[in-house]
């Protein structure tokens, strides 16, 4: 805005007043695209409406309580406005500083989700999606072509839990797939420059039957900690996901490396790889019973109690993924009700999941905990 408009400004207030003023000011800014302004204008003319103080016209004080709401859905209307123009206009930055006040996410996730994907990215839209977790699997896809893999697996790591369960299987999916086709283009190489020609098989587990060479003198073919990483991550995935078909060449994979590149995790992942297998097995019906007594065999063994808890909460959640919800009572019954807070794990949520609201009686009284014990009485007389 130039002295003119200043000029303008005094001239209209002297003729036509303040209303006549304000909306001026309104239509100028509009003109010129200058957004932010645009907001305090329209708050200001609110303000001037009302009758009160317009020196701060954003601010929330000197209102009559009687119109608090008033003005608070004006201010609401009018930063999803200026939310939408800054979108409009291509700035998702500056859209969300209005829409997040507002605790309306809703058009930044779809501009985000919206956007092609290139090596120049916007480091504040990464932070938006990925670090607010706005938008988190579209973040990481940001991350994996702006930084690489290591860079977009530490972050992954530091706030994976944190995530909602269905934004961490979008994220685990991509970094599968990134793993998946880096080492496989890897293996075909080597294969080709071995062979002389190139490998006719096209999935990882075809291209690595037969070819023990591949793994000779510690060789491999991936930073294996980034192979470790996305294994576990795996483990969040729905069974009817591709991707778990994936994760599962990727143990076999990992299977053969050499023992100083087979990192052990922790109960019941000691054995990395092995257990993984069998984790996966499980949840996609690929021989489950002999995968499921890999996992009992480790409680039936002389493993110290907190190992046994470790193994039989991934059994457990693994048992209810795949509807063995009355195994898996029997297992949490016995090994988790003395370690439920460290574990975040509910053996109430458990029997209500499964309505055996007799069970948690049973086990509630054992335990002398007469509100568990009623809180079931209740819920049993309830079902129908």
């Amino acid at each position: 805005m130039n002295e003119d408009t200043y000029n303008e400004m005094n001239q209209l207030h002297e003729s036509g007043g303040a209303v006549a003023t304000v909306d001026q000011l309104i239509q100028t800014l509009r003109d010129d695209k200058n957004y932010d302004r645009l907001f305090d204008a329209l708050l200001l003319k609110k303000r001037l409406e009302m009758g009160v103080p317009v020196v701060r016209p954003t601010s929330f004080d000197n209102l009559p309580e009687d119109r608090r709401a008033e003005f608070e859905e004006h201010y609401v209307n009018a930063a999803r406005e200026i939310g939408s123009l800054h979108l409009e206009a291509g700035s998702i930055p500056r859209a969300w500083i209005y829409l997040r006040t507002i605790r309306e996410p809703e058009l930044i996730v779809a501009a985000i989700n919206a956007l092609e994907i290139s090596q120049d990215v916007d480091e504040e839209l990464v932070d938006i999606a990925l670090y607010q977790g706005v938008a988190p699997a579209k973040g990481l896809e940001m991350l994996l072509a702006s930084h690489g893999t290591c860079n977009s697996i530490t972050v992954l790591d530091q706030q994976f839990m944190q995530l909602e369960p269905q934004v961490r299987q979008e994220c685990a999916a991509l970094l599968a797939q990134t793993i998946y086709r880096d080492l496989t283009a890897t293996i075909k190489y080597e294969v080709e420059r071995k062979q002389g020609s190139a490998p006719t098989e096209e999935t990882l587990r075809e291209l690595i039957t037969g070819r023990e060479w591949l793994f000779a003198e510690d060789n491999y073919h991936i930073d294996v900690s980034h192979l470790h990483a996305v294994i576990r991550f795996c483990r969040s995935l729905d069974a009817n996901r591709d991707e778990v078909r994936l994760a599962t060449e990727l143990t076999e994979y990992g299977a053969q490396l050499s023992p100083q590149y087979r990192y052990a995790g922790d109960p019941p992942f000691e054995d990395y790889y092995t257990a993984h297998h069998h984790f996966f097995n499980a949840l996609t019906d690929t021989d489950r019973d002999a995968a499921l007594d890999y996992f009992r065999d480790q409680l039936a063994g002389d493993a110290p109690d907190s190992d046994k808890q470790l193994t039989a909460y991934h059994l457990v959640d693994l048992l209810r993924r795949i509807d063995r919800t009355e195994d898996a009572l029997d297992i949490a019954a016995k090994y988790l009700l003395s370690v439920e807070d460290q574990l975040e794990f509910s053996f109430a949520e458990l029997c209500a999941e499964t309505g055996r609201y007799d069970k948690l009686m049973e086990v509630s009284r054992a335990q002398h905990d007469p509100v568990g014990y009623a809180a079931a009485l209740v819920e049993q007389a309830r079902t129908p």
